[in-house]
């Protein structure tokens, strides 16, 4: 497929297919997703029917498909380029003409619109023998007549005008923009390929055998070493753990696991060897239904229908029957060469170059603008969904918050020092690579996990799986023997100790109502404190959220987490509504809702979780902070954690489609305002080539408007 009218050509003779009942092709993803009666039809019946059309179709896997790549190489490209500009650089600077110049020229631009321009001649004929009319039909007629016409003039010797720098200069310049549409299509079956690569490699059985994980069928039990994925969801039979459950929830804390803990395919195994039993495998395994999720959305969403190949359907044969009736009519009141040229200035004047650059030039300024801001526009599709976005859903961890815990507060039981209490803690946890135990260093440390040289030695260190650590402070130096008193020294869960007094049993239960994680710190079955522990929220969060409501946007906040932290993280930043616990369908199945009801939504998260909601949304939105398998899911991604950079990412993308839009306008009034005035020979071919030139400086010039383009201030 060359164009987006390629995917509705195909699209229509797969819905007008006895037994077919649904039909969807994706030009950007270079899918389609046929819904169809077995009884009628078979999977090579529709590869033939699509093969009817002049296209080549194949059976689709679970697995990224993307298009194929672009056609002409960078370096192909680069000579085009190259040899177009010098052409009209002999062709304008008469100080270079020589005697016999146009020889020269055409022989320079021949490779050009004949060799490098074959990738637009032949599909743009082969859609006119089908009976339909593309861009590259338009492109590959203007600059065949406006070389053709030349190498008559040059070979033939007649008194005429050449524009062969004008034919090269239109397929140099549409290849360009070509390529870079084509990049970015390429990569929009990436995220499926991303997640695929999520999955477990070889699996380890009881007995020592490695297998692929398609080997696995349900009973079977595997070893799940540090380090390594968990090749199928399942239940831990032996063994203790911590698992990164973002996959999931995209929550920061890893979950302790022990037997008869459920696990999930995908979830990476932090410390600790475990023993599985598989409970579901294959195409029934989680990650599989969220590879299935992000597949079927990304074939649900339909490119962009490009405004220029909907007007070239009828646009180029009414360009032909006028210079067909130009060269008619001339030829009755006057010369011969007269007639062709005022039929050459019809087809010059109409030549495509403006509606080639109307696209690409646009979005190139778009794309430079918002690189420079830190926001990348991955390809044109996201610009037509973005200008009607009425709802924006934001993931909670990382995307509103920033991803990783801290300690907010201390608090200690009467007596004991909270600074002492703190290093203690700290001191033990130094030995654990848990995420909490992290944040407790850091509080206590310099900020970069470094401990201060006279805190309390460990001895007798001994991990408690699933609920803390414990040992002996062997020496303490300072304030810290006002805590430990040099004994035992237990951090973890309230289950821990036998009695927490009630004061700060009152102190944990404000600190959990808020959605905080609590770290019990205490020797001799009781608890002298706890640390609460919370993902902070961004400090641009809560101005991006204001933005988006004074631009009467409704803001809801979609989180895996507890309903208590994502109550409090949504208070925090004043979003409209906040839905917890939610698994990455239950994302899907609520931005599915909000469709439903007429709604445009765009979805911002980081995670491997908001995947296949960044795909069902109209438009998806990567903070760059996070899993890559998000970034391939969307349609704008941000460089770095700051949420304003998504405000500005969809307000950019309305501005590009506006500007895009203008460009057309533009191209498709001169072309209206110019032809007849060609045909009524009021413009002579030269004048005609730089008319055309001067629609094309136009174009560029309303695309670099984009530069001084502004989000919001920092």
């Amino acid at each position: 497929m060359t164009c987006g009218a390629c995917a509705s050509r195909i699209e229509s003779a797969l819905h007008a297919t006895d037994g077919v009942s649904a039909a969807h092709v994706n030009f950007a993803a270079g899918r389609a997703s046929v819904t169809y009666d077995a009884d009628l039809l078979s999977e090579a019946d529709l590869l033939d029917r699509i093969s009817g059309l002049g296209y080549r179709a194949t059976p689709g896997e679970l697995r990224a498909v993307g298009p194929e790549p672009a056609t002409t190489s960078a370096t192909a490209l680069g000579a085009a380029l190259v040899l177009a500009a010098t052409s009209m650089l002999i062709s304008s600077v008469s100080a270079l003409r020589f005697t016999g110049w146009e020889w020269l020229v055409l022989g320079i631009t021949m490779p050009v619109v004949l060799v490098s321009g074959l990738v637009l001649h032949r599909p743009g004929w082969l859609a006119v023998r089908r009976g339909h009319a593309t861009m590259d039909t338009l492109v590959s007629l203007g600059s065949l007549i406006a070389w053709g016409w030349s190498a008559v003039v040059t070979v033939a010797g007649f008194d005429g005008h050449v524009y062969f720098d004008t034919a090269a200069v239109i397929v140099a310049v549409v290849l360009g923009g070509r390529r870079l549409e084509a990049r970015a299509r390429r990569r929009a079956g990436d995220a499926i390929g991303a997640l695929v690569g999520l999955s477990a490699g070889a699996v380890r059985l009881p007995d020592g055998r490695d297998v692929p994980p398609s080997q696995l069928a349900v009973g079977m039990t595997f070893l799940v070493r540090p380090g390594e994925r968990i090749a199928a969801d399942g239940v831990v039979t032996e063994g203790h753990s911590s698992v990164d459950t973002s996959i999931l929830t995209g929550e920061a804390v890893p979950r302790e696991v022990a037997p008869g803990d459920e696990v999930t395919g995908g979830m990476l195994n932090t410390h600790g060897a475990l023993t599985v039993e598989a409970h579901r495998v294959g195409a029934d395994g989680t990650l599989a239904q969220v590879v299935r999720l992000v597949s079927e959305a990304l074939s649900r969403k339909a490119p962009i229908q490009r405004l220029a190949d909907r007007v070239s359907a009828v646009f180029v044969p009414a360009v032909v029957v006028v210079a067909a009736a130009t060269l008619a009519a001339w030829l009755l009141v006057g010369p011969a060469g007269e007639a062709v040229s005022f039929a050459v200035a019809v087809l010059i004047v109409a030549c495509p170059c403006a509606l080639g650059l109307a696209t690409p030039a646009a979005f190139m300024a778009g794309s430079g603008r918002g690189a420079r801001m830190g926001v990348i526009i991955r390809g044109p599709d996201a610009l037509e969904a973005a200008r009607r976005i009425d709802v924006v859903a934001l993931d909670k961890t990382g995307t509103v918050t920033e991803g990783r815990l801290e300690v907010v507060a201390v608090e200690a039981a009467e007596g004991i020092d909270q600074t002492a209490m703190l290093a203690a803690a700290a001191a033990l946890e130094a030995r654990s690579e848990h995420p909490v135990a992290e944040a407790i260093v850091r509080a206590a440390g310099d900020g970069e996990g470094r401990l201060a040289a006279d805190w309390p030695v460990v001895a007798e260190f001994r991990n408690l799986p699933g609920f803390g650590v414990t040992g002996r402070l062997a020496a303490a130096v300072g304030a810290a023997d006002a805590a430990c008193d040099r004994g035992t020294v237990t951090v973890g869960r309230a289950e821990l100790f036998a009695q927490v007094p009630a004061a700060l049993a009152r102190a944990a239960a404000d600190h959990s109502a808020a959605g905080r994680t609590l770290v019990f710190v205490g020797d001799g079955g009781s608890a002298q404190g706890f640390l609460a522990l919370a993902d902070r929220v961004k400090p641009s969060s809560a101005a991006a959220v204001a933005a988006w409501r004074r631009a009467g946007v409704e803001v809801v906040l979609l989180s895996g987490d507890n309903g208590a932290a994502a109550t409090q993280a949504g208070r925090q930043v004043g979003a409209d509504r906040v839905l917890a616990e939610l698994t990455p369908a239950g994302k899907v199945a609520e931005i599915e809702r909000l469709q439903a009801a007429g709604r445009r939504v765009a979805m911002v998260g980081d995670g491997v979780n908001d995947a296949p909601a960044l795909a069902a949304a109209d438009v998806g939105v990567a903070v760059g902070t996070g899993a890559d398998v998000a970034a391939e899911a969307s349609d704008l991604t941000l460089v770095g954690g700051d949420l304003r950079r998504a405000v500005d990412a969809l307000n950019l993308a309305r501005r590009t489609l506006g500007t895009i839009r203008g460009n057309l306008f533009w191209a498709f009034a001169y072309n209206t305002a110019a032809i007849p005035l060609a045909a009524a020979g009021l413009l002579r071919p030269e004048i005609a080539a730089a008319a055309m030139g001067l629609s094309s400086l136009f174009v560029l010039g309303n695309s670099l408007r984009l530069n001084r383009f502004a989000g919001l201030r920092p």
